[in-house]
């Protein structure tokens, strides 16, 4: 466990995580897109399988899972980021900063030369994140934006 700010705790998920972490994602995507399609998201309902090669890392505030992200290495070299959510009551308290961090940590353990990830175009906090964090914008679309950090 990698503290990252008094109260939050940065971990690798377990399977007993999987309702809440499910739960975080599918309500953040509900709030930028005004509801949910399931279909589109068929890894949240096996969380661990879905990422069995992947780190997926929960954001614990004492016992509520406040963040989540995904890195998942390939292998050329660059790492996927992604899954990244926070939950809205966790917002701009550094919980997305301290799991893309601990992210960021692994991608360089395991030896990756790059870390990419991608945003929906209109979510502006989440590009303003991004670049503040120290990402690249490689690519934008009227739809979305695609990042690197180069390590």
């Amino acid at each position: 466990m990698t503290p990252s700010d008094a109260n939050i705790m940065v971990r690798p998920f377990e399977p007993a995580d999987q309702p809440a972490a499910r739960t975080l994602i599918l309500e953040g995507l509900g709030e930028h897109f005004g509801a949910i399609d399931e279909t589109l998201n068929p890894d949240l309902g096996d969380i661990a399988a879905s990422y069995a090669s992947a780190l997926f890392l929960v954001a614990c505030d004492g016992d509520v899972i406040a963040g989540t992200g995904a890195l998942t290495p390939q292998a050329d070299g660059v790492a996927i980021i992604s899954r990244m959510s926070t939950a809205a009551a966790h917002r701009r308290k550094g919980v997305a900063r301290a799991v893309l961090t601990r992210l960021v940590e692994h991608a360089r353990e395991r030896g990756c030369s790059r870390v990419v990830l991608g945003t929906n175009a209109g979510w502006e906090d989440a590009i303003a994140f991004y670049l503040a964090f120290g990402f690249s914008e490689m690519r934008r679309t009227p739809t979305g934006v695609l990042f690197e950090l180069v390590l």
